[in-house]
């Protein structure tokens, strides 16, 4: 069955860290960009970060850039998102996902070949 999985979800207080991670299972992620998205109640979704195949290049939404740090282990099959001096307004489940287009397809577009079901992050005191 091919899969993404996020794990490293939680609560954490203002000002916190957290580092989400994605793995495929099923296939291997060497060949995909890599998206982070998230959803809040009654929000709508939005691309926070993704990352290339080839050259690494990334892109991050404005309201996380310089916090939030996007990586990929190609050895691993895994994709990071390390989350720093996180806010409340952080607080949504997190997906990931893959695609065989372009990072702005995807973090833009939301053009995607799979998608993981989620991990929550609450960011409270």
């Amino acid at each position: 069955q091919l899969q993404l999985v996020e794990s490293g979800g939680g609560l954490v207080q203002p000002g916190g860290s957290l580092r989400l991670s994605c793995a495929a299972s099923g296939f291997t992620l060497d060949y995909y960009v890599i998206g982070w998205f998230r959803q809040a109640p009654g929000k709508e979704r939005e691309g926070v970060s993704c990352i290339s195949s080839s050259d690494g290049s990334t892109y991050y939404a404005d309201s996380v850039k310089g916090r939030f740090t996007i990586s990929r282990d190609n050895a691993k099959s895994t994709v990071y998102l390390q989350m720093n001096s996180l806010k409340p307004e952080d607080t949504a489940v997190y997906y990931c996902a893959a695609s065989g287009t372009t990072v702005q397809a995807l973090c833009e577009l939301f053009m995607h070949d799979y998608w993981g079901q989620g991990t929550q992050v609450t960011v409270s005191s």
